[in-house]
């Protein structure tokens, strides 16, 4: 009876939780196969070494919160605000688990996209990749804002403030004069869409 091989694809997310649980020194062939329940052996088959996975792992998490965000976004239809909200939506989802209490996505959550900012500090490649990766989403939401907002000026402040605002929640411990967050942040997504 032939075993089944662990699929390529699984090595990638276990790699990447651990990333996000650990940083890129968490990612270790031995620890993601104990994790997957198989030997090691198993890996080689798919991987060269480590390096290629953290390469595999950095190249599906962009391919993930960039082409495959934005290609969710235009499978709605819908005019330029319609496209922002459903934008806003995934980006939150993506951000915390979601009302069903299911687990985030490993690709696309808050943790690997902490986890990925905190290693491109110290690494050159991974800060150009995120420079890639986030040059990029800015660009999709200026043709958005754009569509509605006919300041250039007034375009790249909603963006920052737009991006801004999915990176840095997570950061912010502060009360909001007896409104709750979510309050807030309805606030302010009606707010850049105006």
């Amino acid at each position: 009876m032939a075993t089944a091989r662990t699929p390529r694809g699984k090595w990638i997310e276990e790699g990447l939780r651990a990333l996000s649980a650990g940083g890129p020194d968490a990612v270790r062939i031995e620890t993601l196969a104990q994790s997957l329940g198989v030997t090691k052996g198993g890996f080689y088959g798919y991987f060269r070494n480590r390096g290629a996975l953290l390469t595999e792992i950095l190249d599906t998490w962009e391919r993930e919160v960039t082409e495959n965000v934005i290609e969710r976004v235009e499978a709605g239809g819908g005019e330029a605000r319609e496209k922002l909200i459903r934008l806003f939506a995934i980006a939150n989802s993506a951000g915390s688990a979601g009302a069903s209490g299911a687990a985030e996505n490993p690709m696309t959550g808050m943790p690997a996209e902490l986890a990925i900012r905190d290693w491109a500090r110290r690494d050159e490649d991974v800060a150009e990749r995120l420079r890639r990766v986030d040059n990029r989403r800015i660009a999709y939401m200026r043709t958005l804002f754009g569509a509605f907002c006919p300041d250039e000026a007034e375009v790249e402040a909603r963006c920052l403030i737009a991006f801004s605002l999915r990176i840095g929640n997570h950061f912010i411990a502060a009360d909001h004069g007896g409104r709750s967050r979510a309050q807030v942040l309805e606030l302010t997504r009606k707010w850049l869409l105006g």
